[in-house]
């Protein structure tokens, strides 16, 4: 991993902030092979790294916004321009296949340049009605919160890193990154691109070492923060941003379902499924675990799906022949088989996959499929995380809603049916913040002028559109008063003002309802 210095994992190292005595071995979860080390941050580098960020941020929030932009657009064509490498290092740090790798460099590709385009516009002073109509003239601007601090995981370690970071530079905050101990080279990779690409050095910093280490010094010095990963840890992290009265936005987890409508084109419906459901391992916060599918094609549907997932391709090789590759660790392994073994012992149904591979390396699962899945199994409702899936069958539309929404999560949905009106319906009454139609996930994650995140247990805020960067900044209302001050003018009795002020209030208010009539009309 020495031909490009995106691979160079000893360059890679050089660009944490801070360090110490102790390091932190980066294992490939491929084989087990030492991947490399990186400096373990004290708490003491981390609350320095958010100081150095903090000295930085001033002169970056006063660097014109088309200067902060054409490094966002550099930095998206260096991403394109480095592919091979850094789909070597995705591989080779998070174990996924390359078709998957892919999938998340180009992500970021397309954020970076989205940003890149539209930030000026998301962040430019907005005129709003003002109090008196004439004389107040108001306007609303959005300034920087300061120092944005991002903890990043380790499934898509590239994109879930740098989507997050790039709104925040671009609205003028400083960032201090924490990525997940299992990935850190994919984000110092990242880094070194956007200096490469014209960010200032200091205004992102990069902290790397365990969470339960890093994460309160992180979270008690920066003044926003942006955490992707589990709802357990979430709640924490949550309760901690609170105390200190700091804004938080997160993505945790899911359940995510699928409905296959008793209209859908099968042969699409079970390629999407796949694709939804074992994409990345199944290691995806938006992937599917859950499919309903209309009783009369239930019995076509489980025998063709599971024919189909027991031809996906496992494999360790770089090139683009594996579907999938090996989950991120140990424990992922142990959950995914606690999982399936606890659904085989009540009852359940395996119809395709259903064991581990430790002849193609120590962290491989088959892709799985399960029927016959009852509310006493584990795997019923907890996120599994892996290349699992269950199958229901459903008499109608009203009870494949009914079940996709009998859950406390609520990040991601997809339905399936050759009506766009019909799928459309039912997509409305479903409790998640993205649905796909005719698409697993991939459809409204890429639509980045939308925003994409999680409702219940799934998250709090959202990440891309206007609502992924204008949450990085502090709205701030100017109003400027022309004329007569707003209170009772001289020579005027309160009472009177009061009786004026109550009658024009009055024919504002139907003046403003009337306008906003005629601006609803078609």
């Amino acid at each position: 991993m020495n031909e490009s210095p995106l691979t160079d994992v000893d360059h890679l190292a050089s660009l944490v902030s801070g360090g110490g005595p102790r390091t932190l071995e980066v294992r490939s979860p491929l084989d087990g092979s030492l991947l490399g080390s990186v400096p373990v941050v004290s708490p003491d580098g981390v609350r320095q790294a958010v100081h150095d960020a903090r000295t930085a941020q001033a002169a970056w929030a006063a660097t014109p916004m088309v200067r902060r932009c054409a490094i966002a657009s550099r930095f998206r064509d260096l991403v394109l321009d480095n592919v091979e490498p850094l789909l070597t290092l995705v591989h080779r740090e998070n174990g996924k296949s390359r078709i998957n790798a892919f999938e998340e460099l180009m992500d970021t590709a397309l954020t970076s340049g989205y940003y890149s385009v539209s930030a000026a516009r998301h962040l430019a002073p907005h005129r709003r009605q003002g109090a008196i109509p004439l004389l107040t003239r108001t306007i609303e601007f959005h300034q920087p919160k300061g120092v944005v601090g991002i903890i990043s995981p380790w499934n898509y370690p590239l994109t879930l890193a740098v989507s997050d970071a790039i709104p925040a530079l671009l609205a003028g905050n400083a960032v201090v990154l924490k990525p997940d101990s299992q990935t850190p080279f994919t984000a110092l990779a990242a880094l070194d691109l956007l200096i490469q690409a014209g960010l200032p050095r200091g205004v992102m910093q990069i902290v790397t070492g365990p969470g339960s280490e890093l994460g309160t010094p992180l979270i008690d010095s920066v003044d926003y923060l942006m955490f992707t990963g589990s709802g357990r840890t979430g709640r924490g992290v949550a309760a901690h941003c609170a105390q200190r009265l700091i804004g938080s936005s997160m993505e945790l987890g899911g359940k995510n379902p699928m409905l296959v409508l008793a209209d859908a084109d099968l042969d699409r419906a079970i390629e999407g499924g796949v694709q939804a459901c074992f994409s990345t391992t199944g290691q995806l916060c938006v992937s599917i675990e859950r499919i309903y599918v209309h009783q009369s094609l239930y019995d076509q549907f489980c025998a063709r799906f599971a024919d189909r997932v027991s031809r996906i391709r496992l494999g360790t090789e770089a090139g683009w022949e594996p579907d999938l590759g090996p989950l991120i660790s140990q424990d992922q392994i142990d959950k995914v088989s606690h999982h399936v073994e606890d659904a085989r012992s009540k009852g359940a149904a395996i119809l395709a996959g259903g064991r581990a591979r430790p002849d193609l390396g120590p962290l491989f699962y088959e892709p799985t499929v399960l029927t016959g899945v009852t509310e006493d199994m584990d795997l019923a409702r907890d996120e599994t995380f892996g290349p699992v899936v269950a199958v229901y069958p459903v008499a109608s539309d009203a009870e494949a809603v009914e079940r996709a929404n009998d859950t406390e999560y609520g990040l991601n949905a997809s339905v399936w049916s050759a009506s766009h009106p019909h799928a459309f319906t039912v997509a409305r009454r479903l409790r998640a913040g993205t649905v796909n139609i005719n698409e697993g996930y991939a459809a409204a994650w890429a639509s980045h002028d939308a925003p994409m995140g999680g409702m219940g247990e799934s998250g709090l805020g959202r990440r891309h559109g206007a609502e992924g960067i204008l949450k990085y900044t502090e709205p701030q209302s100017i109003a400027i008063q022309r004329l007569a001050l707003i209170g009772p003018p001289g020579g005027v009795s309160r009472s009177a003002y009061a009786r004026v002020m109550i009658l024009a209030g009055r024919v504002l208010h139907r003046s403003v309802a009337h306008v906003g009539s005629l601006l609803s009309r078609p």
